[in-house]
């Protein structure tokens, strides 16, 4: 996998700038980012570890909780840069672990305001509540680094099969999307106002890992994160080694939604990251007594992309986010059989399944 050809722009200044502090090469700093204040006037801040090789190189932000319930991200980040010893032949790594400080203090997706801070970027400085702080965020830090890596995972009540997202067209992005080593790859701009989307309209290159379901940290997504960071770390010269890739790849530029058509309980039939056919019976609708209503089919073959974890439905809730691969099934099929029971991508697969009921169907 060749190396983003970019030159990095702290390549072209020193010191490196992060919120306010000037960071000098082969330096490691704790930095804090004033973003608001309580309500009794305490100062409200944001974490951010900055890391630098003794070399000068790319600058790669690497941002989680940006909504404050998805703690996944928070997992993989402290693996990489907390645990242990982030050591960087060149370049640097900016962290910011929480970015929605509030969020994760309530529990909540959202800023207090009740806006997404990942519809608020760029931001503005006198705005809302989370503009102000996309504001703070993109300017102080973000704009500062050449690359970025965005961890997400699912909303309530959902969980997602890895995969990685971001506009393919920009060759940077792609470079890094597949560096990554996820098995889907999406190919998706993102929405107006998200974080990803700024930071490629104003030339910084950046991907986002969509894995698991909020308020944990799973053992398999934050492996998988670790090592797609340290992939991509490795694709920019940052860090020694070669990059482990999945035992099988493909681009996704389609997905489609599978909604319930009927209240009741579902029996689920399919898991997260399971191929299915056209015309596959993915749920069974079952009445409160147990009666059969209806069953959700598979409107074309794909990949289960992300799915509900609440059986319970009404008409119009989305159960199934199906992926539609570039690639035909059948190859996708014959080169899933190679990977072993033991492969990181099969032992998350298991994982997001403990906590859907599946009832195969005979």
């Amino acid at each position: 996998m060749p190396a983003v050809s970019k030159p990095g722009k702290s390549q072209k200044r020193e010191p490196l700038t992060i919120a306010g502090q000037a960071v000098a090469l082969g330096e490691t700093r704790d930095l804090e980012l004033e973003y608001s204040q309580s309500y009794t006037g305490i100062r409200v801040s944001i974490p951010v570890r900055v890391v630098r090789g003794s070399k000068p190189g790319p600058t790669v932000c690497l941002i989680a909780v940006v909504h404050g319930d998805e703690l996944n991200g928070l997992g993989i980040l402290r693996e990489l840069v907390f645990e242990k010893e982030l050591k960087l032949e060149q370049g640097s790594v900016v962290v910011i672990p929480v970015a929605n400080a509030s969020g994760l203090e309530h529990h909540s997706r959202y800023m207090p305001d009740r806006r997404d801070l990942n519809r608020s970027f760029p931001g503005s400085p006198g705005g809302s509540q989370a503009s102000r702080l996309a504001h703070l965020l993109f300017n102080r830090i973000i704009r500062h680094c050449d690359y970025g890596l965005d961890f997400h995972t699912a909303a309530v009540r959902r969980t997602n099969y890895p995969n990685v997202r971001g506009d393919l067209t920009n060759p940077d992005v792609a470079a890094m999307a597949r560096a990554f080593g996820c098995e889907l790859i999406v190919n998706n701009r993102g929405a107006e106002g998200s974080l990803r989307r700024t930071c490629v309209d104003r030339g910084i290159p950046m991907i986002i890992l969509e894995a698991g379901e909020v308020w944990k940290m799973e053992p398999g997504v934050v492996e998988l994160g670790v090592r797609g960071a340290e992939n991509v770390l490795k694709m920019l010269r940052m860090l020694p080694g070669p990059i482990q890739a999945p035992s099988f790849q493909t681009e996704i530029h389609r997905t489609l939604w599978v909604r319930a058509e009927w209240g009741g309980i579902l029996k689920f039939h399919v898991l997260p990251g399971e191929m299915v056919k056209e015309g596959q019976c993915l749920a069974t609708n079952m009445s409160i007594f147990g009666v059969q209503q209806n069953r959700l089919i598979s409107p074309a073959g794909g990949i289960v992309l992300g799915m509900s974890t609440m059986p319970a439905v009404k008409p119009g809730e989305p159960v199934f986010h199906l992926a539609i691969p570039a690639d035909s099934m059948a190859s996708l099929r014959r080169k899933n059989a190679r990977r072993g029971p033991d492969s990181l991508h099969q032992r998350i697969q298991d994982e997001l399944a403990t906590n859907i009921q599946v009832s195969r169907q005979t």
